[in-house]
């Protein structure tokens, strides 16, 4: 796996990414680092090590600077970067991004995927997208598994607020959903 970290706003993000022989490269990571945070110490990267099986040297680290476009994985870390740096800037509503969605449960993977349904801009409680899954009554397993989501900002788990119109969580921290949403929607 292809690790590099790159720049959004204040903040750093950690992105991973794979291609296992003749399959398309795929992003199976994006999360938020602390400040001083190593990226080798990322939360991400237990459960993909349990999940895929892997050692800390199934990971390499390139930097940003130094990725290729030759390389297929290396290629969908550069576009990865480029989509979020046009979405920072207001240019992008929707990203084109290969994901590895199989660290998730049948169950998080219908939430994953309802919350690309949300438009750009808008956000819904936790018990709308719960009904939007044909699972009302599960709005608190519908904020844990948005909880879980790997590929924050790409897929926007931001949207989702509580349902007395306060934010509700966020697992990169309240400052970054506030940025995402004030990107969205500028006052």
């Amino acid at each position: 796996m292809i690790v590099t970290i790159t720049q959004f706003a204040q903040y750093r993000l950690l992105l991973i990414a794979s291609a296992v022989a003749s399959e398309t490269p795929k992003l199976v990571s994006l999360d938020w680092l602390a400040d001083g945070q190593e990226w080798s110490e990322s939360k991400s990267l237990n459960p993909l090590k349990k999940y895929h099986r892997l050692v800390n040297e199934d990971f390499q680290f390139i930097d940003k600077n130094s990725l290729s476009k030759e390389s297929p994985v290396e290629a969908l870390l550069l576009t990865t970067i480029t989509q979020l740096e046009r979405y920072h800037a207001g240019e992008l509503q929707q990203f084109d991004i290969s994901l590895d969605l199989s660290l998730g449960t049948p169950f998080q993977q219908s939430v994953w995927k309802a919350l690309q349904q949300i438009p750009y801009g808008e956000t819904i409680s936790y018990a709308q997208l719960a009904q939007n899954i044909d699972k009302p009554t599960a709005y608190r397993a519908v904020a844990n598994a948005n909880g879980k989501n790997p590929f924050s900002i790409i897929i926007p788990c931001h949207r989702v607020v509580a349902s007395d119109g306060g934010l509700g969580g966020y697992t990169g921290g309240l400052d970054k959903k506030r940025l995402l949403l004030k990107i969205e929607k500028p006052v």
